[in-house]
């Protein structure tokens, strides 16, 4: 159960108690009536508010009553601040590779010789015709099947060259499409590590912030973020010798890979280039008990299309070594003993039961588009947070005390009701956001001691008018009535255009200007309840009881 839904009942109590106060409220019910809700709209807050007060609370209270309480930012409680940035040229690269494996097969069914195809440390796909005949029809070819891409002519010697791209247009929707997947991937990548009230926002064209309150392994969480996860079937070269492959490179139309360092020591695969899968048609990855001496493994199923692929893999390559390779490395080649239907993969590699369960994480929230290198790394530690979190406190307690002793000496018995009105305001905004399981974060509390000061204005504001009404000869029970009246438009106006303000913050916000937008949006409602209907209630209690002879204001 998510903490929005574990304080579901009090939450629907205190909505309701508000629903009738402002119903009595707006037709004239009784002020006794009032006051009553409005004492049980404080009980219903405090309930609420318990579990944030890390109060040992009985079995029966979290059954009923549930558990949420306000999350703490990683300013407060500490954490990791990452700051990544995704490589973007890299994913057009992938993609321009991508389309130079279609360009093989479409030349290789059109009856099409060439030298060579291949992308260069340029990032441009260079296509090596063997004889000048072959000009016009590659021409054609790419303009009817390659349109998303542009021709130029290359002088080499070697014999008619040609260098293919993306047109801009192209480029630009690859970047746009691999910033977004990347953002959605890295997103699922961390829920399933269960960190609570993490940021995940996009800064700038190539750069994503992450941030991890409470986070008690940085390094897991850095090494299962950035993994780029590219899961690739390869066959095994057995034609040739390994250990050739090490001393003098591979052979053409072969890949030298090796194996993790951390599973028995690097040993090398020669693999076959062409590239037979992709962890594209990967549908879910879990891991699954193995022997004694194999450990956990990772169980991979893949979609429709995938197992066909595999089917006929498998079937044409019985006996032969298949690689799994995760980002370059070779995490196990076992033997093809026969046909493998059914789309079910099998992962082995002596994982730790934590290892197996990154690698089924990153498997199956898909992989990156493209590299993503960290720029950078803070660590909030927790003594840190203690201390925001005592000054983030001992600021607010100062400036709410000197708010209400203001309030009381200046505007005397009318001060004091004001001040309740900013009490509970306070204890509102609190159990709203418990109740919402929001974040506190430092620019939140900021947030209050705005909220507190917004309230203070409005609560100055009928005061004085009440104050001018008494001047100029009305009765206590009109100044009463013409000082709300007349106060409030101002209030009204103060209060819209600030909490417009804080629906800006937040949809355009990130992390910390979130919460502070939070809070003061919240703290304007709370604010416009408390010190505006709620006090006007005591004023209507004692006029309905004729005892407003006189307002001490």
């Amino acid at each position: 159960m998510d903490s929005q839904s574990e304080n579901i009942g009090p939450v629907l109590i205190m909505a309701a108690l508000i629903a009738v106060f402002l119903y009595l409220h707006f037709t004239g019910g009784s002020g006794l009536t009032r006051i009553y809700v409005a004492a049980a709209l404080v009980v219903s807050a405090l309930v609420i508010l318990l579990p944030s007060l890390n109060v040992d609370l009985p079995d029966w209270y979290k059954a009923t009553l549930g558990t949420a309480k306000i999350q703490l930012g990683l300013d407060l409680q500490g954490g990791t601040h990452l700051l990544m940035s995704v490589k973007l040229d890299e994913a057009v690269k992938t993609q321009l590779r991508r389309r130079g494996d279609d360009l093989k097969r479409e030349l290789k069914a059109n009856k099409l010789d060439v030298d060579s195809v291949g992308v260069d440390d340029s990032g441009r796909m260079i296509v090596k015709l063997k004889t000048s005949d072959e000009r016009t029809p590659f021409l054609d070819l790419a303009q009817k099947s390659f349109s998303d891409l542009v021709v130029s002519s290359v002088t080499d010697a070697s014999g008619p060259t040609y260098s293919l791209d993306f047109k801009p247009s192209e480029a630009a929707l690859i970047r746009t499409n691999a910033m977004d997947q990347a953002l959605e991937t890295i997103r699922n990548r961390i829920d399933q590590l269960g960190v609570r009230e993490t940021t995940v926002a996009r800064e700038g064209d190539n750069e994503i912030l992450v941030q991890l309150p409470g986070i008690q392994d940085p390094e897991r969480a850095k090494e299962l973020i950035g993994k780029t996860a590219v899961l690739e079937f390869k066959l095994v070269d057995d034609s040739h010798n390994v250990e050739d492959a090490v001393k003098d490179g591979p052979p053409p139309g072969d890949d030298l890979l090796y194996g993790s360092a951390e599973r028995g020591g690097r040993t090398p695969y020669l693999v076959e280039a062409p590239l037979l899968m992709q962890g594209d048609v990967v549908t879910d990855a879990r891991v699954r008990p193995g022997g004694r001496l194999e450990g956990p493994y990772v169980g991979v199923e893949l979609d429709a299309r995938g197992a066909q692929i595999f089917d006929a893999m498998t079937a044409e390559n019985v006996g032969r070594k298949l690689a799994i390779i995760l980002d370059k490395t070779v995490y196990s080649a076992p033997v093809i003993k026969e046909r493998i239907p059914g789309g079910h993969v099998q992962i082995n590699g002596r994982f730790s039961i934590n290892e197996a369960h990154d690698l089924a994480i990153v498997l199956k929230s898909g992989a990156l588009p493209a590299p993503v290198e960290i720029e950078e790394e803070r660590t909030v530690g927790p003594s840190l947070g203690r201390d925001s979190i005592r000054a983030g406190i001992m600021s607010f307690v100062i400036g709410a005390g000197a708010v209400l002793i203001f309030m009381a000496v200046y505007y005397d018995g009318a001060g004091l009701l004001a001040d309740f009105g900013l009490s509970l305001n306070i204890l509102l905004l609190i159990c709203v956001m418990a109740a919402m399981g929001a974040t506190l974060t430092l620019p939140g509390i900021a947030g209050i001691v705005l909220t507190l000061g917004m309230s203070v204005d409005a609560n100055v504001l009928v005061n004085e008018r009440m104050r001018e009404e008494l001047r100029s000869g009305k009765s206590p029970r009109e100044a009463v009535k013409l000082g709300y009246q007349r106060a409030w438009s101002a209030i009204r106006d103060s209060n819209i255009s600030t909490f417009a303000a804080g629906l800006i913050l937040f949809n355009f916000g990130t992390g910390p200007v979130k919460g502070f937008a939070v809070t003061l949006c919240v703290g304007v409602l709370t604010g416009l309840f408390s010190c505006i209907v709620v006090t006007r209630a005591w004023y209507d209690y004692l006029i309905s009881i004729r005892r407003l002879n006189a307002i001490s204001v």
